[in-house]
């Protein structure tokens, strides 16, 4: 399945806000969803967008940050 817009926005802006490796940008993220920081979206908007920081989601979720970290460094 290919990850939604907003799921690929949500994770650049995190990796501006602080660019990071797998696993702290994991961290990053939390915080940006336990704090609303991306539009206003917490950890249930984001899940219904298609981008899960469950631990059952950890595997979909790191490939969708090593494909947009790529295009950062390309």
């Amino acid at each position: 399945m290919e990850p939604s817009d907003l799921a690929t926005e949500f994770v650049l802006f995190c990796l501006k806000r602080r660019p990071a490796r797998w696993p702290e940008i994991y961290d990053e993220m939390c915080w940006v969803a336990g704090r609303r920081l991306f539009h206003g979206l917490g950890y249930e908007d984001l899940s219904r967008a298609g981008l899960s920081l469950s631990l059952a989601g950890l595997p979909q979720l790191r490939r969708l940050v090593e494909e947009v970290s790529a295009r950062l460094s390309a």
